[in-house]
């Protein structure tokens, strides 16, 4: 008599256990669960992708952190520190660290607000701008670069869908 983690599948041979797994051990009961179909660790996956895309292409020490702050500010204008965290989608902590960074490369200024003085408005130097402005086609070459497997629809459809899920 064979072991059932060497006779093959429970299923192929019409038992009702546990089916055996590469590693030897019996799968458990539960549903399957594979890592490599989770929405979490495909959507790190994707990011990591992007994240070597961008380094390859975008000037030296500009982060994804860093260039969403620059290009935010580069849309919107001057806004305070606690708004432009909001609209990066980064913490007080964090978008305190690329401020302070941002602001140490001349890339912008801060000053406080005339409204609220506890406040801090963000705005592009002119470095900060001419650096923007030359950076522009090498991010929209990130993008393309990371949707390049995907037909236009198929990439429409997923930027529909992140937009959807965050």
């Amino acid at each position: 008599m064979r072991s059932r983690a060497t006779s093959g599948s429970a299923s192929a041979s019409g038992g009702d256990g546990p089916r055996p797994r590469r590693n030897g051990h019996a799968a458990p009961s539960q549903p399957d669960y594979r890592l490599d179909d989770q929405v979490g660790f495909l959507l790190r996956r994707v990011s990591q992708r992007h994240v070597a895309i961008f380094a390859r292409q975008m000037e030296k020490d500009i982060t994804p952190t860093r260039w969403a702050t620059l290009a935010k500010l580069y849309e919107e204008g001057p806004t305070t520190q606690n708004r432009l965290g909001r609209l990066t989608a980064m913490d007080a902590a964090t978008i305190k660290g690329v401020v302070d960074r941002l602001t140490k490369r001349h890339l912008i200024a801060t000053r406080a607000d005339p409204e609220d003085g506890r406040r801090r408005v963000v705005a592009l130097t002119e470095t900060g701008q001419s650096l923007v402005e030359r950076s522009l086609a090498h991010a929209a070459a990130i993008t393309r670069q990371t949707l390049e497997p995907l037909s236009a629809r198929e990439q429409a459809s997923l930027i529909e869908l992140l937009r959807k899920l965050s």
